[in-house]
């Protein structure tokens, strides 16, 4: 029997001893699940005219399968800026505006051939956005009318516009652009939609306030809706607004960041299932501040990623997507999951993950399992799921983000509501909160090893329901037992 053998706590650290975590698993289930595509990836519309984006590209499609049939979000603020959609090749009006680093792209019909053979190479997905900013129902109906051809039943959703709360100060729209105005506009895009791809259902409003969603709840559409938000938790950029919502480590490794964002989400749950509407959350990250900072690229990104999706799937949220860029490591967005090799604004297509992609491959890998109720106790700075798979098995999972750099391993007791024959274990790791590049799983940088082939639990006790082990600060562990 091969036992699993975890990192310790880095030599000579003056180590902080944990309180020892308690964990009590009960066989009811919460009603709640981890449901299989949950984790996803959110883009910019104007990325589906990117021919890196297709199932020639081996490390794309490499990536994207170790997040498990992810979601693939098209959206963001190029769709209502820089997107222009066409199927018949007209050129895209001057009136369009963009740089560099953020072109105008005009997308077609032959863009989503493309990225359908994409969708089918990584049994992924799609959720796509139309343009809201530049007025134009009929031209946003007819993309979805070639979507629903093309995509099939790989479309979700369809979205119009993006963060439309944010019409009205970004110059989309003159000042004082209401939720009223919105859900005018909103009316008339369902309808020329529906007209031609009856189907498709509506999702939004992909807004960040919260006086956006009512609105778009009630709104008298024909398609079946879908309730959407966007949430970045650490949004204060230069912390003058809210000192404790600034992107800096000590406020991303704090329980203030997990309880806002379970609040958050909670309240647009709330709105949602009075309605009976389902909550995804398609847009998301650490934070949307332009630029690096202390979270960014870092490993302590994974481990609040992997809490945050496993948090929002136990409260009821069933998709969620990272927003995400296909740019350069170099000069590209800090905060996405992935990035391109080459020099700033040439991308040689060579993608690779950064840390916090590592901790949706953690959580990718449960998808399937139904949440069961827990008692936990101590632990410090940590948190404690469990899951019933469809094989019978409980998974135990522990995102541990003591400091890995100070924190002494965590002694760990758990009940479980059966008695084990077998217990197996997989594990993120990192040597400290701001390790850049040195996040791993099992020791490599991939998904985590197929449960067939993980090692066994150090100490599993067969056939007992009390099980006991030490956890490395810094880690997200999955614990397998099959009865």
């Amino acid at each position: 029997m091969t036992y699993y053998e975890q990192p310790g706590p880095p030599a000579g650290s003056p180590l902080q001893q944990v309180e020892p975590l308690t964990i009590r698993v009960s066989d009811r289930e919460t009603g709640t699940s981890l449901p299989q595509g949950m984790t996803g990836i959110s883009l910019e519309a104007t990325d589906l005219a990117d021919p890196l984006l297709s199932s020639d590209n081996p490390s794309i499609v490499k990536l994207l399968s170790e997040v498990d049939g992810p979601v693939l979000r098209f959206g963001g603020n190029a769709v209502d800026r820089r997107f222009f959609w066409t199927s018949t090749g007209e050129p895209v009006p001057g009136s369009y505006k963009g740089d560099k680093a953020h072109p105008v792209r005009a997308v077609g019909p032959a863009d989503l051939v493309r990225v359908k053979t994409l969708l089918e190479a990584a049994d992924a997905q799609v959720a796509l956005t139309v343009d809201l900013g530049h007025y134009d129902p009929d031209r946003a109906a007819d993309m979805v009318k070639n979507a629903a051809a093309i995509l099939g039943d790989r479309l979700l959703s369809v979205t119009i516009g993006n963060e439309p709360n944010g019409f009205g100060t970004s110059g989309l729209r003159p000042a004082g652009y209401s939720p009223q105005d919105y859900v005018r506009e909103l009316k008339a895009y369902a309808q020329a939609i529906y007209s031609a791809a009856p189907n498709v259902p509506i999702a939004g409003p992909g807004a960040y306030s919260e006086a956006w969603w009512r609105p778009f709840i009630d709104a008298n559409i024909p398609q079946k809706k879908i309730f959407t938000f966007h949430n970045y938790p650490l949004h204060s950029c230069d912390g003058t607004v809210d000192p404790k919502a600034s992107p800096t480590l000590a406020n991303l490794m704090s329980p203030l960041m997990h309880q806002r964002g379970e609040d958050y989400q909670k309240a647009a749950l709330e709105a949602a299932q009075a309605a009976g509407l389902e909550t995804w959350l398609p847009e998301t990250g650490i934070s949307a501040c332009a630029g690096s900072n202390e979270t960014s690229r870092t490993h302590a990104s994974a481990l609040w990623t992997a809490d945050y999706v496993l948090n929002a799937a136990k409260l009821g949220i069933t998709r969620i997507g990272f927003h995400s860029s296909l740019l350069t490591c170099t000069g590209g967005p800090p905060m996405s999951v992935l990035c391109s090799g080459g020099p700033y604004l040439k991308p040689n297509g060579q993608f690779a993950a950064r840390a916090n992609f590592f901790g949706l491959a953690m959580v990718t890998d449960l998808e399937g399992g139904k949440f069961l109720e827990l008692q936990s106790s101590g632990g410090g700075l940590s948190y404690s799921y469990a899951l019933n798979n469809a094989d019978g098995s409980t998974t135990v999972v522990v995102v541990n983000q003591n400091d890995p750099q100070v924190a002494a391993q965590t002694d760990v007791k758990i009940t479980l509501p059966g008695q084990p024959l077998t217990g197996t274990m997989s594990q993120l790791t990192g040597p400290s909160y701001g390790a850049e590049d040195q996040t791993v799983i099992d020791g490599v940088a991939s998904g985590p090893l197929p449960a067939a082939e993980r090692p066994t639990i150090p100490g599993f006790e067969y056939g007992s329901p009390e099980q006991a082990i030490q956890l490395t600060a810094g880690t997200v562990t999955v614990l397998n037992f099959t009865y």
